[in-house]
C-alpha cells in the first residue's frame, strides 16, 4: 500500500518512475535492506550496554556483509566446494600474481570496511589464500607446503606483526626492490571509511606488465631514468577528456596502452598533478617500438595516437 502510493507521487508530482525490483518497504529489525552491496538493519540487543549500565545498541542503524557477498566472491576460487588455483594466471610472474591476489581481497575489504560484521571476510581470505597457493604451486611445479617455506613471512602492519606471504624482486644497486604481499589487511570496523565502489583491475595473462615497466627504470614520457615514479588513475573512464583541446599527451598515452598505470620520472609526474604541458616528448623508443624487439611502428602508443588524430580529422 505505502509502495503504491508513494510510485503515485513519484510519478504524477515529480515525474520519476519508482523501481519495482529495488524498492523495498519493510521492517529492518526482521529483515534487512539491501543499499549499495550492504544489507541496512535496525539493531536490538539487550545484553549490550555502556559503562552505567544502559542498553547502548537498540534502535540503532548497522550495516552488514551480505552473506550472499561473502559467498559469491568465495565461487571465483573454488571447484566442487574446494579452494583451485586460477589457471588464467599461470603464465603471470609471481610478483604479479601475489599482487593481483592481495588487490582483490583489499578491494573487497575497504568497501565493506563500515560494515560491523567484517569479519565474515574471514572465510574469503582463507579461500583466496588456499587459490593463491595453488596458483603458485601449479605455476612452479613446487608443493603447497614449499610455497610457503619459500614464501612465507611475518609482515609488520599497524595493527602489529602477522603471518603472510612476500615476493620480493630486486633492482638495480641503490634501487630499493619491488615488495608484493599477501596478508596484512586488517578486518578491524572504520564507521568514517570512505566507500569506493570502482571494480579491482583483473590482470590475466602476460598484460599485467607493471613489474617490467618498472624494472626498465624508464619513464614512459621522457625516456629519462632518474626519480621513476608511476602515475595512477582511478578508472580507464577518468581518462575521457572533455573540452575542445586536444587531451594532454599523458591522457593519450595511457588510453592508448588502455592502463591505469604510467611510468614517469618526478618531473614528469610533478606535471601531470599541476597540469603543465610536459617539457619532453615522448622518447624515440617508446615512439618507434613501444616494447624492445618490437618492429618499427608497432607501439600501441603510437598506433593509439595516429587514430586519435585521423578521427579528429575525420570529425
Amino acid at each position: 500500500m505505502i509502495k503504491r502510493e508513494v510510485g503515485a507521487f513519484l510519478r504524477d508530482e515529480l515525474k520519476l518512475e519508482l523501481s519495482e525490483t529495488k524498492t523495498l518497504i519493510t521492517r529492518a529489525q526482521s529483515q534487512a535492506a539491501r543499499f549499495l552491496g550492504y544489507d541496512i538493519r535496525v539493531l536490538h540487543n539487550d545484553q549490550k550496554r555502556d559503562r552505567r549500565g544502559h542498553r547502548c545498541l537498540n534502535g540503532q542503524i548497522g550495516l552488514r556483509v551480505p552473506p550472499a557477498v561473502v559467498r559469491d566472491k568465495c565461487k571465483r576460487y573454488l571447484r566442487r566446494g574446494e579452494p583451485m588455483h586460477r589457471t588464467e594466471l599461470i603464465h603471470d610472474t609471481v610478483f604479479s600474481i601475489v599482487a593481483q591476489y592481495q588487490r582483490e581481497y583489499r578491494g573487497l575489504v575497504e568497501y565493506y570496511r563500515r560494515a560491523y560484521n567484517l569479519h565474515h571476510l574471514n572465510r574469503l581470505k582463507w579461500t583466496m589464500e588456499r587459490s593463491l597457493t595453488g596458483t603458485l604451486a601449479r605455476k612452479l611445479r613446487i608443493s603447497v607446503s614449499r610455497v610457503y617455506r619459500r614464501f612465507g613471512a611475518t609482515l609488520q602492519t599497524d595493527q602489529g606483526l602477522c603471518v603472510g606471504l612476500e615476493v620480493m624482486v630486486e633492482r638495480d644497486e641503490g634501487m630499493r626492490p619491488l615488495v608484493a604481499r599477501w596478508g596484512g589487511v586488517t578486518l578491524a570496523r572504520h564507521t568514517k571509511a570512505v566507500l569506493d565502489d570502482s571494480i579491482p583491475l583483473r590482470i590475466c595473462g602476460p598484460r599485467s606488465d607493471l613489474e617490467r615497466r618498472l624494472l626498465a627504470n624508464t619513464c614512459e614520457l621522457c625516456g629519462s631514468q632518474e626519480n621513476i615514479e608511476v602515475h595512477h588513475v582511478r578508472a580507464l573512464k577518468d581518462l575521457q577528456y572533455k573540452g575542445q583541446r586536444p587531451p594532454p599527451l599523458w591522457v593519450q598515452v595511457m588510453a592508448a596502452r588502455q592502463r591505469k598505470t604510467l611510468v614517469t620520472c618526478r618531473s614528469c609526474h610533478i606535471d601531470i598533478h599541476v597540469g603543465r604541458p610536459l617539457r619532453r616528448s615522448l622518447p624515440a623508443n617508446l615512439e618507434d617500438t613501444g616494447e624492445p624487439g618490437a618492429p618499427k611502428g608497432a607501439s600501441p602508443v603510437r598506433r593509439g595516437l595516429r587514430l586519435a588524430s585521423a578521427l579528429k580529422t575525420a570529425v
